[in-house]
């Protein structure tokens, strides 16, 4: 389970020092990399944050993707997203090259007007000569514009329909890089993203609760069936929490044996029920192996609820949440609490890539 330190302090440049901490290592900042120390900082694998330290301050970059491989083969392309990015700047470039060519061509047509007008109103264009010579000249032209013009078009439309397949395809890479692969459900990464979303919207901060989830004895459910009973029973508890949640709120594993939910447009009271509605749900889910008949359960979960408008802040309202969690668990675990004013936590995260 995942801790937090209380307080009122203002948010911390997370990417910041993720930021600082891999130029101090020499490790390049691209996207796959800071997806790697990214996920080692929120500490939910321990043995990446050990993988990592034990590659030492200056890692190579095939070493690194050996271990994003490793761990998250099914976000990390190492150059899948760097490639469509570079595609899509380069039909970008051509589109603008197309647009360009658009207007070099009305230009000398302008300029072709410009002079077929100063032939027709000059004192010789009495002369039907110059006069034919003028709408000969407009007529050419006019219709070598048009044809080009509807290549563009034509050009134009294909070029736009290709960048809307690659605007789709880094779409994919980013709901793959946001998704749990385990449960499905939003990772870390997205949980950060859309709590600090509630922040930047009035409305959505004063009727949005957030619910801070912890299986209990979880290290126990390990030690003694194994991580593959372990994974099976995260994933159930997943679809647990999913399905009995609206399916406008957001659900994701923030790490380890926890999970998050945000409840927008609800009252205290909404986000109470659902809480609890989760927790009765889970209690009175079988976990048993069919084949063999070993009963795996009952598997609870501890519940903080915090609602944004008695927060400052993303990461006051996590913190306040998690401490009603830690609240939950030491009143007996199996229930649900409410962050209360006054209520503290001695806990801190413990960075092992990050220690001195």
């Amino acid at each position: 389970m995942q801790g937090a330190t209380s307080g009122r302090t203002s948010t911390p440049d997370i990417a910041g020092q993720i930021t600082h901490a891999m130029r101090l290592m020499g490790i390049a900042p691209i996207p796959r990399n800071y997806e790697l120390y990214y996920e080692a900082y929120l500490g939910s694998n321990a043995q990446l944050s050990k993988d990592l330290a034990a590659l030492g301050s200056r890692a190579t970059q095939e070493e690194l993707d050996a271990i994003g491989a490793r761990y998250f083969s099914h976000i990390h392309h190492p150059h899948g997203i760097e490639r469509a990015h570079s595609t899509l700047t380069a039909k970008l470039a051509e589109l603008v090259s197309l647009l360009k060519e658009e207007q070099s061509a009305l230009e000398s047509y302008n300029r072709v007007l410009d002079e077929a007008y100063v032939n027709m109103t000059s004192k010789s264009a009495a002369s039907a000569d110059i006069l034919r010579h003028a709408i000969g000249l407009l007529s050419d032209a006019t219709a070598d514009t048009m044809n080009q013009g509807k290549e563009r078009v034509q050009t134009v439309v294909q070029k736009s329909f290709e960048m809307e397949v690659i605007r789709q395809e880094l779409d994919e890479y980013k709901r793959i890089a946001n998704t749990d692969s385990l449960t499905r459900l939003g990772n870390r990464r997205a949980f950060d993203e859309s709590l600090a979303a509630v922040y930047n919207n009035e409305h959505l901060r004063r009727f949005t609760g957030l619910l801070v989830a912890d299986i209990d004895h979880f290290k126990k459910i390990n030690d003694t069936f194994g991580h593959p009973v372990g994974d099976k029973i995260l994933a159930t508890v997943g679809n647990v929490i999913r399905a009995n949640i609206r399916r406008d709120a957001f659900v994701a594993r923030t790490g380890g044996e926890e999970f998050a939910v945000i409840l927008g447009d609800s009252s205290q009271e909404e986000c109470l029920q659902a809480a609890d509605r989760i927790r009765t749900v889970l209690a009175s889910t079988p976990f048993k192996n069919s084949r063999t008949g070993v009963n795996y359960g009952p598997i609870t979960l501890s519940v903080g609820v915090c609602m944004a408008t008695a927060a400052d802040d993303p990461l006051d309202l996590y913190n306040k949440a998690d401490i009603a969690l830690y609240a939950a668990k030491n009143s007996g675990r199996n229930r649900t609490v409410l962050f209360e004013e006054g209520m503290r936590k001695d806990s801190g995260r413990n960075w092992l890539i990050y220690r001195r």
